[in-house]
């Protein structure tokens, strides 16, 4: 195995936790693990995104980094295992905007992983950031999405018809959002109180 597709060998500090995961900082040697859990034609399908090469990506990656409009984190088991990566990106400080984006490597999906780290995300965002509004994007039929997002507390507010195309077909995608004084009226622990 090469060290592009290698889990990540040394322990990584956690910036953040949720229930049962912690954040840490997405790094350039994370490549490898993205391009191969962008490659699951689940996530291809659900995200519209096909992963392209690891070059590519690495090189997408690295410039991130130096993006001040985004945070990207891997989410990590209690035990240090990489299962996802989670990011607030487009990040409108002067709006309090942000959009929120996941993905979970395909054998750690339906276990809660995707809520935990989404109500983290939601907490780093209205917790310590000025973020007003935090909003996501999916396909109107991507039913465990949609069901993470609104278990996180992002209600649908409408639907962009026929703005992706993915294998030949058009695709509505819903537009959902969690407003600051909805992440505030939630009666959940918040992360640092974990």
């Amino acid at each position: 195995m090469s060290e592009d597709t290698a889990e990540p060998a040394t322990e990584r500090n956690r910036c953040w936790r949720g229930r049962g995961i912690g954040l840490t900082p997405l790094e350039i040697e994370d490549a490898g693990l993205l391009h191969r859990w962008r490659s699951d034609a689940v996530a291809a399908h659900e995200t519209g995104v096909w992963p392209g090469s690891l070059y590519e990506l690495r090189e997408r990656v690295e410039r991130d980094l130096d993006d001040n409009s985004r945070d990207d984190f891997l989410v990590l088991l209690p035990d240090g295992t990489p299962i996802g990566l989670i990011a607030l990106h487009d990040q409108q400080l002067a709006e309090g905007t942000a959009e929120a984006y996941l993905l979970l490597a395909p054998e750690h999906r339906g276990q809660g992983h995707g809520l935990a780290a989404l109500e983290a995300l939601t907490d780093l965002a209205f917790g310590e950031l000025p973020m007003q509004r935090v909003e996501a994007f999916t396909h109107t039929d991507n039913v465990a999405a949609l069901s993470v997002l609104a278990a996180a507390g992002f209600v649908q507010e409408g639907v962009r018809r026929s703005s992706c195309l993915h294998r030949g077909r058009r695709y509505d995608n819903a537009v959902l959002s969690l407003l600051r004084p909805e992440w505030e009226a939630l009666t959940r622990a918040r992360s640092w109180e974990l």
